[in-house]
């Protein structure tokens, strides 16, 4: 087993110290923060805007830090100190720009939180990370976020904190971000002198077991992401961002680091609407995006039926789904001066490809998932050869910008191999002028919206309903979402066929996020099954897109 590094947070790191100091010391690695970068804005340009928010507000530069010393001073009197962890399960609020600052500033590490998820799914995240405390948003008509936080703090020893954001209709909370804000005192706020190799952000990705893996990226490495992207697409100085992902995402986050530690700006949705967004986008002159497959769709879908060519929009960059050549093709024709390509990456290698902006490389963006950029890849066989040009194999990645391991050491060793490579499990092959064109995949995911949901998890709470005797869950098509959940079901003898309706019912019950439960149940008598004994979900996932695919032809 290799050499772990240890870090403040505790966890410990795959990269050595040596091969840290030898990035910074070749500049590959900045090595700042993005606290050092918004001070510095704020002082040179301090009315300048940061983030345009969806709600018709902004933030300057100066609003921005000047509320990241209030928060980040009220967090050192709660007793948070370099290396803590702060969760935030919030969506694309104003507030989460300026939580991530305060952390950035005092050397907290920030863990984003899917806010679709629901008790059993954070209760792992907040016990794993070893939270200090969350950030939730109050009590809502539909679901009261700080009666979850209450339940699981009972059981989460490390968590001394919960701070509701925004008011709501629950009392369960005792602090609340206003009077946090309100209550700190920025004159006596001292930022911690923080190394920019140290854990910075701690994000959870969908495992193939079921249980979700903690991602560790440090400052250097997201500063080597960022910069891969301006140097690949050539984007800076007067270029804005709008972003609809989710800041709980990887690319969402992103955008927050940007807007303070870059010369791009963010145009940031709380939520994805495509009339909203390209009202937005006219408002803003946004000049930049990047997205899952439903919104390229949707957005294309509402510019047609309002004959706008959205003229300030340059770059569209699309992922985290299945992406056709057609769509592609189809936002050339329908945008004015807009680019649109294909791209390939995940939480622990952001952005492996950046994707063909040239008018003259139409064909490779529609048809291949981007060139690789700042990373080392390779194809490989299921020993570990590589393949012949044009097969396909597993897609092996290392670079700068990659993660320095995941909370659970056993799985950093098991997925990051002693020259330093990354196993996506994924499959693609290699194409033209260094790209490379996804086929496949080896983990047992499903990508919904760009959102990766593991099918093991579901058939975990889907054994626990009186009816199901045994659950397989792959993935559908979809028209809208580019993939759904779909459960074969096996019934126990002289049970009650269940509807979708009380499956989806007993997945909420089972506090499990709704977006997972099943879009569609078949039920079956037996799993087909490989000679090993394993079932051969191949054969499910083309059971039910042809059952579909007869459904549409009628």
């Amino acid at each position: 087993m290799r050499e772990a590094v240890p870090d403040p947070s505790g966890w410990r790191l795959w990269r050595s110290r040596d091969a840290m100091q030898n990035l910074v010391e070749t500049g590959v690695w900045e090595n700042r923060t993005t606290w050092q970068d918004a001070m510095d804005l704020a002082r040179s340009d301090p009315d300048g805007v940061a983030i345009w928010f969806d709600d018709g507000s902004a933030l300057t530069y100066r609003q921005g830090v000047e509320e990241a010393r209030r928060l980040a001073s009220a967090l050192t009197a709660l007793g948070l100190r370099q290396g803590d962890v702060v969760s935030a399960n919030l969506p694309n609020w104003r507030e989460m720009a300026i939580i991530n600052l305060a952390c950035c500033a005092l050397g907290l590490v920030i863990n984003p939180i899917i806010p679709i998820y629901r008790d059993r799914e954070v209760a792992f995240i907040l016990k794993d990370a070893g939270s200090r405390l969350l950030f939730t948003p109050g009590g809502t008509a539909s679901f009261d976020y700080p009666a979850m936080a209450a339940r699981l703090a009972a059981s989460t020893p490390s968590l001394a904190h919960i701070v509701t954001v925004r008011p709501g209709e629950s009392d369960s909370a005792t602090l609340s971000y206003a009077r946090l804000v309100g209550d700190g005192h920025p004159q006596r706020f001292e930022a911690a002198d923080v190394n920019p190799n140290h854990v910075k952000l701690l994000m959870y990705t969908s495992g193939t077991t079921g249980v979700p893996k903690g991602v560790l990226h440090s400052h250097n490495t997201l500063r080597r992401s960022a910069a891969n992207s301006r140097e690949a697409r050539g984007v800076g100085e007067g270029d804005i961002m709008l972003m609809a992902s989710p800041v709980t995402h990887v690319t969402g986050y992103s955008s927050l680091e940007q807007a303070f530690n870059s010369p791009i700006k963010t145009a940031l949705m709380a939520r994805w609407d495509k009339a909203a967004a390209i009202d937005f986008i006219n408002r803003t002159g946004a000049s930049l995006t990047v997205g899952a497959t439903p919104f390229l769709k949707e957005l294309l879908d509402e510019a047609e039926a309002r004959g706008t060519g959205l003229p300030s929009l340059r770059q569209f960059a699309c992922g985290g789904a299945e992406v056709s050549p057609q769509l592609i093709n189809r936002a050339h024709q329908t945008l004015d001066h807009c680019r649109c390509f294909r791209v390939f990456g995940s939480t622990e290698v952001p952005l492996v490809t950046q994707g063909f902006q040239r008018p003259e490389q139409a064909d490779l963006a529609a048809e291949t998932d981007g060139r690789i950029y700042n990373y080392d890849v390779r194809i490989v066989d299921a020993d570990g050869q590589e393949v012949a040009p044009g097969e396909e194999g597993e897609i092996l990645a290392r670079g700068p910008a990659m993660f320095l391991g995941y909370t659970d050491w056993n799985e950093t060793v098991k997925a990051v191999d002693e020259d330093g490579y990354f196993h996506t499990g994924d499959l693609a092959r290699r194409g033209p002028a260094n790209s490379i064109v996804v086929s496949g995949r080896l983990k047992d995911l499903i990508i919904r919206g760009g959102e990766n949901l593991s099918a093991k998890e579901i058939e975990d709470v889907l054994s626990l309903h009186p009816a199901i005797q045994e659950a397989s869950v792959v993935s559908m098509p979809d028209a809208r979402l580019g993939e759904a959940v779909c459960a074969f079901l096996i019934l126990r003898a002289d049970c009650p066929v269940p509807s979708v309706e009380d499956i989806s019912q007993f997945v909420r019950q089972q506090r499990l996020a709704p977006q997972k439960a099943p879009a569609r149940i078949e039920i079956i008598s037996q799993f087909p099954m490989t000679a090993s004994g394993k079932i051969q979900k191949n054969v499910l996932r083309e059971r039910v897109r042809e059952t579909i695919n007869n459904i549409l032809e009628g």
